[in-house]
């Protein structure tokens, strides 16, 4: 009786074996969890810029609240981290901004003249995000149309402390506002503050 139970799982087995091999029982899928950002694993769900590479020079264009992409595609420390960014002070310890810079800057967006805080020399991603001094990463930001330099301050903040909170990567703050913040500015809280992120005009 033993043996005949023995046999009949075997063959049950090997009938099972069959039906899988050719796709005629259903495997069930393996579900993963998601599990939150632990600033161990970078996002996947953003696309970087071509750090610090211009394909133009000269002739750029500001696009209403943005920059000229071409001109201006933003550049990072690639070896800056987040703890250093977190860390107070670190904004400033890098603040490397020229006058003949910023003239160059002007000159390349064609601007002439201006008036005093009409525009603000702007590190699109800020240094407390990691941007770098590079031109690449500068552009003569204007105060109007809205929303101007004092609310993108408020977006480089509050991804500031998206990131010191760990809630995003700062690979993905970086590439985010260089690609476009103004998507980030509605989602802000209204109380966000301007604290050490302007940049000189």
């Amino acid at each position: 009786m033993a043996i005949r139970l023995l046999l009949i799982l075997i063959v049950l087995l090997l009938f099972l074996v069959i039906l899988y091999s050719f796709n005629l029982l259903p495997i069930p899928a393996l579900q993963q969890k998601s599990s939150p950002y632990t600033g161990n694993q970078p996002f996947q769900s953003y696309i970087e810029p071509d750090w610090g590479h211009q394909t133009q020079t000269s002739g750029c264009q500001i696009e209403g609240s943005l920059q000229d992409s071409a001109c201006t595609p933003g550049a990072i420390f690639p070896q800056i981290t987040a703890k250093d960014i977190c860390t107070p002070g670190y904004a400033s310890s890098v603040r490397n901004v020229s006058q003949p810079l910023k003239r160059k800057i002007y000159a390349s967006y064609g601007i002439k003249k201006r008036l005093p805080g009409q525009y603000e020399i702007d590190h699109l991603v800020s240094l407390q995000l990691g941007g770098s001094n590079d031109i690449s990463n500068l552009w003569p930001e204007p105060d109007k149309p809205l929303p101007g330099y004092r609310q993108k301050n408020q977006v480089e903040n509050y991804l500031h402390d998206q990131v010191c909170a760990g809630k995003i990567s700062l690979r993905e703050a970086q590439s985010e506002i260089a690609i476009n913040w103004l998507q980030y500015y509605s989602q802000i809280p209204p109380d966000t503050n301007s604290h050490d992120s302007s940049d000189e005009s």
